[in-house]
Formats: structure tokens, C-alpha cells, sequence
């Protein structure tokens, strides 16, 4: 897979982002192992830019760990400085199972009943309200009314 390819002006908004992270994945003396492979791609997953320091002193090593993770997980190299790599990968969207029978479920609501007298700090009483019920104004619990369908828009 391709590395991502960033304009000048993105990659100085991904450092500034950056700044105040911490790395989230650390290699050590093995180098990339596919399981330091494993834990920047869940890393990218989960936050979509990462920091990862590495423990070596090979300035050149450092540089093609970061070309090398770069190409293999499809992201952007953002920076390197001293000991430290900075990826960015767009975060995939989560798509949400939308259950079409689901109906609303129950619901706590504070209700608040003030004092008729002023100094007073209102009573604070929470009510369970179900699906098919509404709250009214005055705190009460009522059944939801059923809306009638028009005549003509039925008929159709």
C-alpha cells in the first residue's frame, strides 16, 4: 500500500496536533517486528495520529522505520525528530447497525418542583419515563398521543 502524501501546510497542522501527544508505541531493540507493526496499525486505528519513539541511535535506521511503517500501513509520515516518529492515518468512520423496530427505551428525568415560598431549594424528584409517555410542563407522566393520519395522505 501507498503511503499517504500530505501537502506542506497539512503535515504543519499534524505537527502542531502532535505537540502535546504522547508516543504511543515504543520499539526497542528488535526493531519492527510485526507485532510493533501490529500495535502502530491499531494505534492508527484508534486515534489517527500517532507518536512513536524508538530506541536507537542509528539516525538512518530511525529514517527507514518510518519510510518503511509509512508504506506498509498506508499513512503519512509527519515528522522525526531526535528519537521520535510522527504518523498520521485518516480514523476509518464507525458505522453504527441502525435496528428500524428499535423503539425508544426508558429515560430518568430530574424533575424540579419549586417552593412556593423563595428561599427555599426546589424539590428534585427523578421519574422513569417509557417510550410511549411524555413529560408535561407541570411534571407529570402522561401517555404519548397516537398522531391521526390525514384522510387524503392515507388514501393515497
Amino acid at each position: 500500500m501507498p503511503q499517504i502524501t500530505l501537502t506542506p501546510a497539512q503535515r504543519k497542522v499534524h505537527r502542531a496536533d502532535a505537540h502535546h501527544l504522547d508516543p504511543v508505541v515504543l520499539v526497542g531493540g528488535d526493531g519492527l517486528s510485526p507485532s510493533v507493526k501490529k500495535e502502530v496499525d491499531g494505534a492508527l486505528k484508534a486515534h489517527g495520529l500517532i507518536k512513536v519513539r524508538v530506541f536507537s541511535d542509528d539516525r538512518a535506521a530511525r529514517e527507514a522505520m518510518l519510510q518503511t511503517l509509512a508504506d506498509e500501513l498506508d499513512a503519512a509520515p509527519i515528522q522525526h525528530i531526535g528519537k521520535l516518529l510522527v504518523l498520521w492515518r485518516p480514523v476509518p468512520e464507525k458505522e453504527k447497525a441502525t435496528d428500524e423496530d428499535r423503539m425508544p427505551g426508558p429515560r430518568d428525568v430530574k424533575v424540579l418542583k419549586f417552593s412556593s415560598r423563595g428561599g427555599q431549594r426546589p424539590e428534585v424528584k427523578v421519574v422513569r419515563v417509557l417510550g410511549n409517555q411524555r413529560l408535561t410542563p407541570g411534571g407529570q407522566v402522561k401517555r404519548a398521543k397516537v398522531l391521526k393520519k390525514s384522510i387524503k395522505k392515507s388514501a393515497r
